[in-house]
């Protein structure tokens, strides 16, 4: 449990570029995720030019930590690859919190911002992105490495857990 209890958002990074081949372990760990009936309807756009980064960070008004990051990993849902359509958000969900998990492992800080199932967000970026019809832009995932530490807050809170009924 150490390393989710590592994991935090991190919105302001270094002006240093993380290797291809950690960007390659973080799509892995994304791909390892869980999916109903294991369907694995994901696929990744990795957005590693500042033009591009800028253009998504200004998409709307919480993205903006797309702009610094060295990389964006845009989770993209694969509706002719679910079998189950009404589960690929929970699909997408594991994946994205594989790659923030894997993130924290390679000592890179890292960020998801929410676009599906807000329409203005998923269209701005199916457009720019080129992303087909039967595929939903569900996230970008900002990463780099963390302009500085930050003190990591517990939030278990034993209020919230009920055992056998509410």
């Amino acid at each position: 449990m150490s390393l989710i209890f590592k994991r935090k958002s991190v919105r302001k990074f270094k002006d240093e570029k993380v290797s291809e081949e950690v960007i390659t372990n973080l799509l892995k760990a994304g791909m390892q995720a869980p999916s109903s009936c294991n369907s694995q309807p994901w696929e990744f756009i990795v957005v590693s030019k500042k033009e591009d980064k800028l253009a998504i960070s200004q998409m709307h008004q919480f993205a903006k930590p797309a702009a610094n990051a060295s990389h964006l990993i845009i989770t993209v849902g694969n509706l002719n690859e679910a079998k189950v359509i009404r589960m690929i958000e929970q699909d997408l969900g594991a994946c994205n919190e594989n790659i923030l998990l894997q993130a924290t492992h390679e000592g890179l800080g890292a960020v998801w911002l929410g676009f599906h199932p807000i329409e203005d967000r998923t269209l701005k970026l199916k457009e720019y992105l080129n992303i087909p019809d039967h595929c939903i832009p569900f996230s970008v995932i900002c990463v780099g490495y963390p302009a500085h530490e930050s003190e990591i807050k517990i939030r278990y809170d034993e209020s919230k857990v009920h055992f056998d009924k509410y």
